[in-house]
């Protein structure tokens, strides 16, 4: 074991060949359930999000000089603004745009970050703006939840009871499994649930793999095949601002974990680049964010392998796994139900989080500043509220009560500065 408490660090290559698939493969399992989770609710090819997982992770070893075992995957941030922009649009275009315009916020406040620092940023990010805007992301999915495991009413007593099923075993495994299977709920989740599925009759198994073909080459739709629509621009551009926010957040806790401080070096610069580039490429070739994922960093608490070897192995798995026809066709097979039972934690989980920025940081709700900010952001954000910008473009939910947290703190502060 080296100095930073790991079995194999950061530059090493795990002793064997066995030795490092398998440590990989771990990676693979724990990213799987999250990034395939994103393109089923969004509409997105799932052969594409896999192989940009894995494109945008060599991306960010590359920005980032090896030095940080990150394994990056689809972002949930993103779900409710990238569909609804498809609805509006009438397709993806416009969610591609917009996707690609925060990976170049995140280039270019990584080049703000290399010569002026990240102070300014802390200020215009504090916690008592981040934590709401992390409760309106999940709590804003919370219908589309309901929805696809039939609790509102609309469907028969199957789908409750799968959603049910694949609920208890995320549940379950999340408070009682030790080790990997701590790690993977949602994916042990999707097996569970479909099993039960095809028990009760809502998956023919027949005809989800009739005429499927092992090879499949993903849906790729590349920048300059669509219509650029810059209506939705507004709408994904502050977004950046909270995934960037989490992107540090998880990047700190890896530190604590390998015992490096990934935030000098290799540098915020330049993490975020890496993060920035791989969301850019992503959508360009069709896919969704891409965003550094909690559930690698527990892999790497548990294994005590913190090797960029192995991420960068694991990344190469999932972009074979993106042109296997089968694994395409089961997973585009999954019923809601069984999207929707995971979905009822995993969106909950996104609020709690905000909250727990919230507890970390001791933000004082007493005082009135602080709790005036929360409120005002938590009713714009799930109010429905919409503000026109031009015929075309309106920024709503969680865009616009991003820039109204932002803007009433900064103002608020000017009014009642904080006492040191």
């Amino acid at each position: 074991m080296n100095n930073n408490g790991l079995i194999v660090g950061i530059n090493e290559k795990p002793s064997s060949i066995g030795k490092w698939i398998v440590l990989s493969l771990q990676h693979v399992f724990a990213m799987f359930g999250a990034t395939v989770l994103v393109p089923l609710l969004t509409g997105l090819d799932i052969g594409v999000a896999l192989v940009a997982s894995g494109i945008g992770t060599l991306i960010y070893i590359l920005c980032t000089r090896a030095k940080v075992p990150v394994y990056l995957g689809s972002s949930f941030a993103y779900i409710t603004t990238i569909s609804a922009s498809i609805l509006s649009s009438g397709g993806p275009g416009a969610a591609y745009l917009g996707l690609m315009v925060v990976g170049l916020i995140y280039a270019i406040i990584a080049v703000i970050i290399k010569f002026v620092g990240s102070a300014w940023l802390k200020k215009l990010l504090p916690p008592v703006v981040i934590g709401p805007m992390i409760i309106i992301i999940g709590l804003s999915l919370a219908p589309v939840a309901i929805g696809s495991a039939g609790l509102d009413g609309s469907a028969g007593w199957q789908a409750p009871v799968v959603a049910l099923i694949t609920f208890l075993t995320v549940v379950i495994l999340s408070v009682k499994a030790k080790g990997f299977l701590k790690i993977v709920p949602f994916l042990v989740a999707i097996f569970v649930g479909y099993v039960a599925s095809v028990a009760v009759g809502l998956v023919d198994l027949i005809a989800v793999f009739e005429g499927v073909k092992f090879f499949s080459l993903p849906n790729f739709t590349f920048i300059g095949t669509y219509d650029f629509d810059f209506s939705a621009v507004l709408m994904f551009a502050p977004l950046a601002f909270v995934t960037i926010a989490e992107h540090i957040g998880d990047h700190v806790v890896l530190g604590e974990i390998t015992g490096n401080d990934f935030i000098q070096e290799p540098g915020l610069d330049k993490t975020l680049l890496g993060d920035g580039l791989a969301t850019f490429v992503s959508a360009a070739i069709g896919g969704p964010a891409n965003t550094t994922y909690g559930e690698n960093t527990g892999v790497i608490a548990i294994t005590k392998v913190g090797s960029v070897w192995v991420t960068g192995l694991a990344a190469f798995f999932a972009i074979l796994l993106g042109f296997f026809g089968y694994i395409q066709a089961f997973i585009n097979s999954i019923p809601w139900p069984v999207i929707g039972g995971m979905t009822i934690v995993l969106y909950g989980l996104i609020a709690a989080n905000g909250v727990k920025v919230l507890i970390k940081d001791k933000t004082d709700l007493g005082n009135m500043k602080n709790l005036i900010i929360v409120s005002t952001m938590l009713v714009i954000g799930l109010g429905g509220a919409a503000l026109g910008i031009t015929a075309s473009t309106t920024l709503s939910g969680m865009s616009l009560a991003a820039i109204v947290g932002i803007l009433l703190n900064q103002g608020l502060n000017l009014l009642a500065p904080n006492k040191e």
